[in-house]
């Protein structure tokens, strides 16, 4: 490529993960962090510090780009935060697009959510599933939906070559927030997680992501979305598979109308601790309306192939170890790969 890679989000999981995978492919990387780049910071990408609520210093990123993998979020489970969900994910997302178009960007790569369609639409999720929109959805849902829109209108009004992903839930190695999944599997492991909620969800390897972000920018059709799933699992099932893979024994199932007791006073709880908890009403209605998913157009159009979820976990321990964040138990660990 003459130009480069533009990365926005590139301190966050999957951002780590999709700029290992480029410079290991010796793609020149442009990594745009709003303060952090400690994620990305030996990776040998070029840094550069914006924010997606400015403008004028997205265009400036993103001169000389010949694409731009959009990935800065941001995720919530406690409602819009104040309106920084929806100026981030749906103000901020048609910066980007605006900024692209500016600086004659080959093409943007817009990664946004399954959370942007209704879970209560139909039986197994895939591209033809409504989209939310309207009032009694959760916020960060809705932002994502809103943000879709957002950047297709600008597509449309500057003729900007955009493609869509949409990855399921998130877990796997490099995860240095730690995210919330991330989060739950250190919990598991540490003997930290009191309990296991009900419900399920699809969850997909954040290397997987990586790769179908990658495939999504040489092999997508322009104006195209493409889901990027795993597969389905209850979280009972995921959390059982990370103590056993941890040699620790997992802790109890807290029946459901004990866990919508619990929820908001661990909302509370995290409020005044001012950290995100692992349980809220939002998070509790995400898990019982998880759904199947389906990743067959991406597999089809893409050749994308994800890996068992169970990898993931797998990994994504090793990865911790490694990084000191986890005492090792009854398994040789080494350094996972992205």
């Amino acid at each position: 490529m003459r130009g480069c890679i533009v990365v926005t989000g590139a301190s966050g999981h999957v951002g780590a993960n999709l700029v290992r995978r480029l410079v290991a492919e010796g793609v020149r990387v442009r990594a745009v962090v709003r303060s952090n780049p400690g994620p990305v910071a030996d990776t040998g990408a070029e840094i550069v510090r914006a924010d997606v609520g400015d403008l004028a210093a997205l265009r400036a990123a993103f001169q000389g780009a010949d694409a731009v993998c959009h990935l800065a979020s941001l995720i919530s489970i406690l409602g819009d935060r104040g309106g920084e969900v929806f100026r981030v994910n749906v103000d901020g997302a048609r910066n980007v697009a605006v900024a692209c178009a500016d600086a004659g960007v080959g093409r943007l790569v817009h990664i946004s959510s399954i959370h942007a369609y209704r879970h209560d639409a139909a039986a197994t999720i895939d591209e033809t599933t409504p989209k939310v929109e309207g009032e009694g959805h959760a916020a960060y849902d809705l932002s994502k939906a809103e943000g879709e829109r957002a950047i297709r209108r600008v597509a449309a009004e500057r003729d900007l070559d955009v493609v869509v992903v949409q990855p399921t839930g998130i877990v796997g190695p490099f995860d240095f927030g730690p995210s919330r999944m991330g989060r739950t599997v250190l919990a598991v492991a540490r003997r930290r997680l009191p309990a296991v909620v009900p419900g399920g969800f699809d969850w997909v390897d954040v290397r997987d992501v990586a790769e179908g972000i990658l495939l999504a920018l040489r092999r997508g059709r322009s104006g195209e979305e493409y889901i990027l799933s795993g597969a389905y699992r209850p979280i009972r099932e995921l959390v059982r598979t990370t103590a056993e893979l941890a040699g620790v024994r997992p802790p109890p199932l807290l029946p459901f109308w004990t866990a919508r007791l619990a929820a908001p006073v661990a909302e509370r709880v995290g409020t005044a601790l001012r950290r995100e908890p692992l349980i809220t009403r939002e998070s509790l209605a995400t898990l019982r309306t998880g759904r199947p998913v389906s990743s067959a157009k991406a597999r089809r159009e893409l050749g994308y192939a994800p890996r068992p979820p169970e990898k993931a976990i797998e990994d994504a321990l090793r990865w911790f170890v490694d990084r000191g964040m986890l005492e090792p138990r009854h398994r040789s660990v080494h350094v996972a790969t992205p």
